[in-house]
């Protein structure tokens, strides 16, 4: 195992902090909803669309800063919903097709599980993601996910962002790939404002 080797221990935890620098907490009034990505620097928010029920939400950035964030768009169906919380410039995510991962390489989460804030797991890709929608279109990973983590990244172990953790089934981590949160996010730039539930194609 390279868990408990110190040069290990090392990279690891700084895959982890780097992560977390692009990573949000969502949150529902007082109640944690789960986490998102900042996917560009303009202020706009990548989560899942169970985490960002209604029309606002408030998102905690790394530095501790708490924001209004307007739902601009979801999309139920591929799980994901944009927020904007606009004003400045913020770190975005570093981002890689996840299509071009291959079973059993490193991928990690960062997420709030069961209220525990900016926690890192550690897991392997089981599956990559098919061309079709549906259980094919997703990325699947052994790797420890909990209530929290919804909306927050699966990264390489480059820390490029490669999906969006969505759900448990089975025991392995369920991730909306980082092509389809691409094309969803093209898709409400091209829409003329407003929020709403954006449909997939």
């Amino acid at each position: 195992m390279l868990r408990g080797v110190p040069a290990f221990d090392e990279a690891l935890g700084k895959l982890a902090e780097r992560i977390g620098r692009v990573t949000v907490h969502v949150r529902n009034g007082r109640r944690s909803a789960g986490a998102g990505v900042v996917w560009l620097r303009s202020g706009v928010i990548v989560t899942n669309a169970h985490v960002a029920a209604g029309s606002r939400t408030e998102v905690v950035l790394p530095d501790g800063r708490a924001l209004t964030a307007r739902v601009t768009a979801r999309d139920p169906r591929r799980d994901l919903a944009v927020l904007s919380i606009g004003g400045g410039e913020l770190d975005a995510a570093l981002r890689a097709d996840a299509r071009g991962l291959r079973a059993g390489e490193l991928v990690v989460a960062v997420g709030h599980p069961l209220g525990v804030s900016y926690a890192a797991s550690l897991g392997v890709v089981h599956r990559v993601p098919g061309a079709a929608h549906g259980p094919a279109g997703w990325l699947h990973a052994d790797i420890r996910l909990a209530p929290g983590n919804s909306g927050g990244p699966l990264a390489d172990s480059s820390g490029r962002v490669v999906g969006i953790n969505a759900m448990i089934v089975g025991g392995l981590g369920i991730a909306v790939p980082t092509h389809v949160v691409e094309r969803f996010v093209h898709e409400v730039e091209r829409e003329a404002g407003g929020a709403g539930d954006v449909r997939a194609a």
